[in-house]
């Protein structure tokens, strides 16, 4: 069974569903609207001359972060890693990352396999964003690129999903959002 927007709603107010910087406004009638990141991964092409996953032979990858204002020009036939700006993640419920279809129709690719979210996954997730088009897609930070929808478990797991994985590097891990802090207030002497 999948949440509606009013069950949704409830489970972030209770803390069944973290969702930072939860705004309303990106609510659809059974999902949540996910804003895109600033970092990316690239694979250095040259670096290898080809991928063996049994022998554990990848390429080398590059991080790009993108200052406001900055975007990424993802060309044709290429795929790379982004990671969400949003942080997420649930005890109590599966969520499942899904594409946009206005980007699908223009061809990005938001993931290819890793759509799934286990209970007790806390992350930023990473996008698998690919190219099907034949012209280059402008990719914007903060513009919404997927969608969660948060499934009820026919019971409680025995086991939650306690350790982040990283198949990137140590250098990208998903981190929790800041905290925020309070402001000391000048003592008056």
């Amino acid at each position: 069974m999948f949440l509606s927007d009013t069950y949704i709603k409830k489970a972030v107010k209770s803390g069944d569903i973290v969702l930072s910087d939860f705004d309303v406004k990106r609510l659809q009638p059974a999902s949540y609207d996910i804003l895109l990141g600033n970092r990316f991964m690239l694979t250095e092409s040259s670096s290898i001359g080809a991928i063996d996953p049994v022998k554990k032979q990848y390429a080398k990858m590059r991080e790009i972060v993108l200052k406001k204002g900055e975007t990424f020009i993802l060309h044709p036939g290429v795929s790379i890693l982004g990671i969400s700006e949003d942080y997420f993640g649930s005890n109590k419920y599966l969520i499942q990352l899904h594409g946009k279809s206005s980007l699908a129709r223009i061809g990005l690719m938001v993931h290819n396999t890793a759509g799934l979210v286990n209970p007790g996954h806390f992350l930023r997730i990473t996008f698998e964003l690919c190219n099907l088009n034949e012209v280059p897609i402008v990719l914007t930070p903060g513009m919404p690129v997927g969608q969660l929808t948060f499934s009820q478990m026919t019971s409680d797991p025995d086991t939650t999903y306690k350790v982040a994985t990283k198949y990137v590097n140590e250098k990208w891990k998903t981190d929790a959002p800041p905290k925020k802090t309070k402001k000391k207030r000048n003592a008056k002497r």
